[in-house]
Parts: C-alpha cells; structure tokens; sequence
C-alpha cells in the first residue's frame, strides 16, 4: 500500500514528499564509511516517487570512492536528506528522520547492511552485517 510521506531537513529549507510503496519494509542502515559516520536510518523510494516542494537549491551533492551514489545534504543545516543508491540507481534512499511523525527510535531493529563489501562488488549481493536494536530504558 503506497503511502505518502512530508519531509524535511532540519532547518525547513529544502521540503519534499516521498511516497513509498513498499512502506517500510526497505527500513536499512549501511556500515559503510560515510553511513557509519552520518549514522543515518534509510528506506527506498524509486526515483520518481520523490517531489521537491522547496529547498531543492539548497541541496548539495557528495560523492566519493565509485563517484556512483550521489548523497544530498542540506547545504543550511547540513542534514543528509536521501541519496541515489549504487546499488540500485533507480532507487533513493531517504532518511527516514527526516519524515514527518517518524523517528529512527520507532524502529526497535534495523538491519545494518555490509556496505563495507559493496553489494556490486560481490557476487554475493546484499549480506547483512548485523542488527542496529533500540529499546526505551525503564
């Protein structure tokens, strides 16, 4: 069931709609060196279910290693808003933190996939290097 999704970056500056249409079940975060250290939870969106309601010239891109994935952040506040994926490019990933009325602390596990040996890199494709859990202290 596709459901549609406000966003933002944290400042408001660059404000979209995201619809998923395989809700959250793509919920995700990556080991890699940039996702380790932005420590972001991610879902997939195809590219054309993204829409930029404002801000999209206050987006700015970064790319490194294969110059393939193209991550967006804010250029204001500096927040990472989605990136189109390496591993498949007719794909965004977006921060879930930066929809409306959701948080990465609503998921009590997240599958950390093994972004240290990329997917396109093997023939074993996606592996799952561990679980990310979060649970409410007493």
């Amino acid at each position: 069931m596709d459901k549609l999704f406000n966003a933002s970056c944290h400042c408001g500056a660059v404000k979209f709609s995201v619809k998923l249409t395989d809700g959250f079940n793509t919920i995700r975060r990556c080991n890699c060196s940039l996702c380790r250290m932005r420590g972001a939870v991610a879902v997939s969106a195809q590219l054309g279910d993204i829409t930029f309601l404002g801000g999209e010239d206050k987006l700015t891109e970064y790319r490194f290693n294969t110059q393939t994935a193209k991550h967006f952040f804010c250029s204001v506040c500096g927040i990472y808003t989605h990136h189109q994926r390496r591993s498949n490019p007719s794909q965004y990933g977006i921060n879930v933190a930066c929809f409306e009325g959701v948080s990465p602390f609503d998921f009590p596990e997240v599958p950390v996939m093994n972004g240290t040996t990329h997917p396109t890199d093997t023939k074993a494709g996606a592996l799952i290097a561990g679980y990310l859990r979060y649970s409410e202290s007493d």
